[in-house]
């Protein structure tokens, strides 16, 4: 064997990414995400935002469908996002993947 070879890179962790334990530092969406809600609710863009795709879509066709009154689910998420702790915000919505309410 050769010396100057380096040693093979550690395997992975086992289940991927998500093993990885979060950081001490804040994600930075809790605002962009409740601000989102608030203004942009009826069309699911906060669920976009945190990448919920599929309860994106869900909350964007039911404000399609109730011509808007579905707002009112991301105009509460959003003041519920607002109120939160970045630590809170985070643990449940960005690694705990909480997607409602």
């Amino acid at each position: 064997m050769d010396d100057n070879n380096p040693p093979p890179p550690p395997p992975p962790p086992p289940g991927g990414a998500a093993a990885v334990p979060p950081t001490n530092a804040p994600s930075g969406k809790r605002i962009p995400a409740g601000i989102f809600g608030i203004l942009l609710g009826t069309f699911g863009i906060h669920k976009f935002y945190l990448g919920y795709t599929t309860a994106g879509i869900i909350q964007l066709v039911v404000g399609i469908v109730t011509c808007g009154l579905a707002g009112i689910i991301g105009l509460i998420e959003g003041i519920i996002y607002l109120t939160k702790s970045d630590e809170e915000f985070d643990a449940t919505y960005v690694y705990a993947k909480k997607e409602w309410f």
